[in-house]
């Protein structure tokens, strides 16, 4: 009787694990079809609109045909650049103050905090920088859209350089602190050299997210033809124009958003293996 359980028992645990095991491998084909479908599909509708004049060029009025999105290009690399100066030294700090200083009531409430905040809709982050600093300045600007999209960056930051942190050994930080150094400077002398390829991994990945963001822009960059014109003025930025051209009735425009989509699908491509690369290197 005890052996016909056993065997019962057996069965049904081998067709429960290969069940699983096939609706898990459906799951992770269906997830590499959908992504080589969206790759190849933006392949094929950008890749034949990609030259030098859509790279150099600015663009041109509605019906015109030619153009390109030089500025697009260079107001996103711009927003990138605001939105790192603003989020690296917060997440940067925040996510050392979780690893080494902060108690455990306070690092819980911290923590949670940006967990919460990682979830919060793009949307309404730019509605919130919006209101903010659009509507004090009463002006669109490169200043709002930089805020917003480092909102968006700071919990990613964050947490990833706790968690980086959290995985040098204590070892290391007590034969630091053995030697007499001061715990400040061995945060910044030992530990984080220890845990930058973490930590630059997730700049990376934070760099991705935020260079595809479309939502908040509308609230805050609003766009402009002319260029890169200061802080305080709209600027261009590549999701922002993609946008527009894709929804846009004349078929030159709708053509360069497919290009537009190509160039940032490959940028974003580019900046996920590189991540993928760091990420290696730190395993082995």
């Amino acid at each position: 009787m005890f052996n016909k359980v056993d065997a019962q028992g057996y069965y049904i645990r081998k067709w429960t694990s290969r069940i699983t095991l096939t609706l898990c491998t459906l799951a992770a084909g269906i997830a590499v079809i959908l992504l080589l479908v969206i790759l190849g599909y933006t392949l094929i509708n950008g890749i034949s609109y990609i030259n030098i004049d859509f790279l150099v060029n600015a663009a041109v009025p509605a019906g015109e045909s030619g153009g390109g999105m030089k500025n697009e290009i260079i107001g996103t690399v711009i927003l990138t650049l605001i939105a790192s100066v603003i989020a690296l030294p917060v997440g940067l700090m925040a996510g050392t103050y979780l690893s080494e200083f902060g108690g455990k009531k306070m690092a819980s409430s911290v923590r949670f905090a940006a967990d919460i905040l990682a979830g919060v809709p793009s949307i309404v982050v730019g509605v919130f920088a919006y209101a903010i600093v659009v509507r004090p300045l009463q002006a669109y600007s490169a200043l709002s859209a930089g805020i917003a999209l480092a909102v968006i960056m700071i919990p990613m930051v964050t947490r990833t350089t706790e968690e980086s942190i959290k995985l040098v050994p204590n070892s290391i930080r007590e034969a630091a602190l053995a030697l007499g150094i001061p715990r400040w400077r061995t945060v910044l002398g030992v530990i984080m050299p220890g845990a930058i390829t973490g930590i630059i991994t997730g700049i990376m990945l934070g760099v991705a997210r935020i260079a595809g963001e479309t939502a908040p822009l509308i609230f805050t960059a609003f766009g402009n033809y002319f260029g890169f014109d200061g802080l305080l003025k709209p600027i261009a930025a590549l999701p922002l124009q993609i946008y527009k051209y894709a929804i846009s009735a004349y078929p030159d425009q709708n053509q360069q958003a497919w290009a537009g989509a190509f160039l940032l699908v490959i940028l974003i491509l580019i900046i996920s293996i590189f991540v993928r690369w760091l990420s290696s290197r730190r395993t082995r």
